[in-house]
């Protein structure tokens, strides 16, 4: 059940950001289905065998307890938290009382009158860790 709202908040975010109407063909957007959100790219976020879709995997947003999940930025070079299942830490998109997951915080992406408005041209890309010995 809690994989199943996980997916629904990750598909939610997908469907709403800006990034589901401006990027549809950016190889870094959460909604290219050949891009970022492939279920087939080898270090996809939607593919449960990679690195960053695994639920054991310490790079996955799927992954409650995960701690170096995939960190997003807009088109400006703004963080906009980390792309995480985990409702507990401070920069999880899931975190509701956090500063890039409240509803209410102008830098939350789950804030539809802030960095979420879905009509706003302001792109969001993800930046997975790539450095193996972890990531700030």
């Amino acid at each position: 059940m809690r994989r199943l709202i996980i997916t629904a908040i990750v598909m939610a975010f997908v469907a709403g950001s800006a990034a589901a109407q401006t990027c549809p063909y950016g190889q870094q957007c959460l909604n290219n289905p050949y891009g970022a959100g492939s279920p087939y790219k080898p270090d996809g976020l939607m593919n449960p065998y990679s690195q960053y879709g695994s639920p054991y995997s310490n790079r996955s947003w799927t992954n409650p307890y995960a701690t170096e999940a995939p960190r997003l930025y807009d088109q400006n070079g703004n963080y906009r938290g980390r792309l995480s299942s985990n409702p507990y830490a401070p920069d999880s998109v899931s975190n509701p009382y956090g500063r890039y997951g409240s509803p209410y915080s102008p830098d939350s992406l789950n804030n539809p009158y802030g960095a979420g408005n879905p009509y706003s041209n302001n792109r969001v890309y993800v930046a997975p860790c790539t450095n193996p010995y972890g990531c700030q």
